[in-house]
């Protein structure tokens, strides 16, 4: 009976978890600013911000790089967040090399 209350526990420390990183919020923006994105934890896109200075013909190529450049630096940061936050359910699986 043990094993099946550590079970239990264990989802719902997860599902605490999972709404905790739903309402993380992580930003990152282009070296010039002129960029900004904001994730949530679960890596969903929740805001975009484009100066609009970069909104021409002549940037798009610019622009696209930017975007691309900063929307990864958020989700590298976003799944920083969230393996972070994991851990301590992997800890208490006593799995080695998790917790």
């Amino acid at each position: 009976m043990s094993k099946i209350g550590d079970t239990m526990r264990l989802v719902k420390k997860a599902r605490e978890i999972q709404k905790e990183l739903k309402n993380t919020e992580v930003e990152a923006a282009s070296k010039d600013g002129t960029i900004k994105v904001v994730f949530n934890g679960e890596q969903r896109i929740k805001s975009l911000e484009i100066a609009d200075s970069l909104l021409r013909p002549e940037n798009k190529i610019q622009l696209e790089k930017d975007l691309v450049n900063v929307i990864s630096q958020a989700i590298s940061q976003s799944q920083a967040v969230a393996a972070e936050q994991m851990k301590s359910v992997a800890g208490d699986l006593n799995i080695p090399g998790l917790g």
